[in-house]
């Protein structure tokens, strides 16, 4: 989680010059070529049947981590985690019909409604900036989804066919934007951080983790990103948040954590993507 916020608020740093668009361009390239060189995705064998979802499961990253970094612009770090994590929330938490998980829902709500822009004051939120982290969080809903599926069929290959397909999906924008600007050889140092700390590093200390943990373990502690976003916008990015914003994310976060402790341990529980 330290290395995923940090790499997000190192990918802000290059927004000036390349946006947020360029900047996801430069990450899902970096990571796809990291990944098909670690895990060789071209051992996979893809067939007519899951090719829709591998498919889906790598639009689903591309346009998680495009929206998310256009919700950088203009919202902190740490209100735009919490907001995307309502996305895997909602799917546990539709998953369930017990009387217990309409508290993490009534949490969660109150979270988001503490979250609205509601009158000119000093934490006004700016709706596109959160209308873009909660596009982000569908999107994460979807890569769960699609995701699952791709894993069962492809195994640890379906992540690096996933990112490449998010890298084809995403780049057009990228390039359109940005043009030329994208081959800048100052920005490739950048660039090539915000990978390794965004996608390489925590991908593999995840595989790790999901090997010595119980997956409700790793659910739990997994919960707590949105503060480990509001820290690395506070030392990293100069974001202050309110006390209002704080509580705000503290709701998040006890919902996510309920809904993971209440819920019944499972066998397998899929990583949870790079922001």
């Amino acid at each position: 989680m330290a290395s995923i916020q940090s790499g997000a608020s190192l990918a802000k740093t290059l927004f000036p010059v390349i946006g947020a668009q360029g900047t996801t361009t430069l990450r899902l390239v970096f990571a796809a070529i990291f990944l098909v060189l670690i895990l060789r995705p071209w051992r996979a064998r893809i067939s007519k049947s899951s090719l829709p979802a591998l498919l889906m499961y790598g639009v689903a990253l591309g346009g998680m981590n495009l929206l998310f970094y256009m919700s950088l612009r203009t919202i902190p770090l740490g209100i735009a985690v919490a907001l995307e994590f309502t996305g895997p929330l909602a799917v546990a938490l539709f998953a369930s019909r017990r009387t217990i998980d309409f508290v993490w829902i009534g949490l969660a709500a109150l979270g988001l409604w503490l979250l609205l822009p509601l009158g000119k004051t000093e934490a006004h939120l700016d709706p596109t900036g959160m209308a873009y982290a909660l596009g982000a969080g569908v999107c994460w809903a979807l890569y769960i989804i699609y995701g699952a599926r791709a894993g069962s069929d492809h195994g640890m290959q379906g992540a690096a066919l996933g990112v490449l397909v998010a890298a084809v999906f995403i780049a057009p924008v990228g390039i359109v934007h940005a043009g030329a600007d994208l081959l800048r050889p100052e920005l490739l140092p950048v660039a090539l951080g915000v990978a390794l700390l965004s996608t390489a590093i925590p991908y593999t200390l995840e595989m790790v983790a999901l090997t010595r943990l119980p997956a409700q373990t790793f659910g739990t502690l997994m919960s707590i990103e949105p503060a480990f976003g509001a820290l690395s916008g506070l030392l990293f990015l100069g974001e202050h948040l309110t006390a209002l914003q704080w509580l705000a994310i503290l709701c998040i976060i006890l919902a996510s954590v309920g809904c993971t402790v209440t819920t019944a341990p499972r066998k397998q529980v899929q990583p949870l993507p790079a922001d």
